[in-house]
Order: C-alpha cells, then sequence, then structure tokens
C-alpha cells in the first residue's frame, strides 16, 4: 500500500477459492474470505467490492452474504432465515458452510517465504504509478436536429446518415484548407 499509494480500491470477491467449489482446487473458509474483506476495508480508502468465480452457487450466495455482512459492520447469525431458497442451503440450513476436506499443505514457513518474495517484488516499484489527467475530445459529433421535423415512418439509411456527419474542425475555408489534390503533391 505505501509503495502503490492507490486512492482507490476495486476488491474482487471471486467464491472459487472457497472450500467445495466444483472447479476451484482452495481450501478457504467464508471466515477467511471475510477476514480479507475486513482487512481491505480498515485500509480506509474508496472501495469497490465485486462478485466473481464460483461454481457452487449455495456457497457463492453464503460467501457474498457474509463479506456484505462484514462491509457493514455486521455480524449475522449462522441461521438462515426462512426464505424461497431455502432448500438450496440444506441439510442443515447454515450461513457458514463446512470447512474444507484438503490438508492443508501450506506451512507457517512456506507462506512466510511467498511473503517475504511478494513484498520484494514490491519494494522494487519505483514510484506510484499514475496518468495524467486530461479532458479527452469526443471522437464523434452528431448534428443538431429538430425531431419535430422527422417523419417516424421514414428510416434514413446508415450511409445517407454518416454522410450528414461533419466535424467542425474537419474542414476549412481559404488559406486554412489543408487538403491537396494530387497535382499538389
Amino acid at each position: 500500500m505505501e509503495c502503490y499509494a492507490p486512492g482507490a480500491i476495486v476488491l474482487q470477491c471471486g467464491a472459487d477459492s472457497l472450500a467445495g467449489d466444483r472447479l476451484g482446487c482452495f481450501n478457504l473458509s467464508i471466515d477467511g474470505h471475510a477476514a480479507c474483506v475486513k482487512f481491505v476495508k480498515q485500509l480506509n480508502l474508496p472501495l469497490l467490492v465485486t462478485g466473481g468465480g464460483g461454481y457452487t452457487k449455495e456457497n457463492v450466495a453464503r460467501c457474498w452474504t457474509v463479506e456484505t455482512g462484514a462491509l457493514l459492520g455486521v455480524e449475522l447469525p449462522n441461521e438462515i432465515p426462512e426464505n424461497d431458497y431455502i432448500k438450496y442451503f440444506a441439510p442443515d440450513y447454515s450461513l457458514k458452510c463446512p470447512s474444507g476436506h484438503l490438508e492443508n499443505l501450506n506451512s507457517k514457513s512456506y507462506l512466510n517465504t511467498i511473503r517475504q518474495q511478494v513484498c520484494e517484488n514490491l519494494s522494487s516499484i519505483q514510484h506510484a504509478p499514475g496518468v495524467q489527467m486530461h479532458e479527452v475530445p469526443p471522437d464523434f459529433y452528431i448534428p443538431d436536429f429538430d425531431e419535430d421535423e422527422l417523419n417516424p415512418d421514414e428510416r434514413v439509411n446508415r450511409h445517407i446518415q454518416d454522410k450528414h456527419i461533419q466535424r467542425d474542425d474537419e474542414y476549412y475555408e481559404g488559406d486554412n484548407d489543408n487538403d491537396q489534390t494530387m497535382d499538389d503533391s
């Protein structure tokens, strides 16, 4: 955060990293996901949180619900209230899905090594990236016309419409005309 110095964060919360995901091969818990969201939120930067992958829809719904609660600072009860979709959350009807069935092969030493390498890579960034702001001119011109004069039963084909579009700065009169003919070159 110090090196990159973002003005805002977009956090994409893909739920395919949850334990039990049909396509994902990770073993994260919903509480682990929520902890990540809380960590980013505590950085106190403008934050846009989006959904993402996840192929076990019941767990995706659970995860995004818990993450929304984390963003709002609300601890949600584990019991899912009665609703039109409650049958999808059988047999336990709970917000937190069971932990993964995969053994965690990541030792603390291994994770510290990865963290250290990431920090070293980030430290090689010279400065926070930036782009100067400037007004971008429109790349098209829409001519003014009176809608009341148009006949709604008549269609004008695209080719004819395109002929009527002319940018104000495209043609010049007099000495400012930059058009050349083959004889002029």
